[in-house]
């Protein structure tokens, strides 16, 4: 009985043609490795923002060219390397501070808010106090001494939902005589 169920034609292809054609693809056509590393390491820059898998991305796209141009696998895993690490060490770091120190005008929430003048609405210590920046009212803590109220004053900090604020230069001088 048993060898009327396992005779038969064989539709199953042997196992050593059938799970290494796909490797032998693979390895024939390293490009698509590399563009498919490329695509996922620019998918999880979407996600994360921290421009370190776009960094990986430009290694993979150098290893993409190394293949177009004929290089051997091992030396593509190289560029790889090598181009992955110097856009960390030298790229990346110019990149975040350029992102990071833009005009006024480009900072946003509360980091638009410091350098901004504010007034007094109660009187502010190093314990509290509440001052109008804008059209909104903000509690707020003195950088030094009491602020009496209706000064005028200067955003230093936002520490949470607290403005850390001081007397702007001008009005701790006082205005210039002629």
């Amino acid at each position: 009985m048993k060898g009327q169920l396992l005779a038969g034609p064989q539709t199953r292809l042997p196992r050593d043609e059938g799970g290494n054609r796909m490797f032998e693809w693979l390895g024939e056509n390293w490009w698509a490795l590399w563009l498919t590393a490329f695509l996922a390491f620019a998918v999880i820059e979407m996600i994360t923002l921290d421009l370190f898998f776009i960094m990986l991305g430009g290694g993979a796209l150098a290893a993409l060219a190394a293949d177009f141009a004929g290089a051997e696998p091992w030396l593509q895993v190289v560029f790889f390397c090598i181009v992955s690490l110097l856009m960390v060490a030298f790229v990346r770091p110019v990149a975040l501070s350029h992102l990071k120190k833009g005009p006024s005008e480009q900072r946003t929430n509360v980091d638009r808010l410091i350098g901004e003048s504010a007034i007094v609405m109660e009187a502010v210590s190093s314990d509290g106090g509440l001052v109008k920046i804008g059209g909104d009212i903000w509690s707020a803590r003195s950088a030094a001494g009491v602020l009496p109220a209706g000064q005028k004053v200067v955003v230093s900090a936002i520490d949470g939902a607290t403005a850390v604020v001081s007397v702007p230069p001008a009005a701790v001088t006082g205005p210039e005589t002629a």
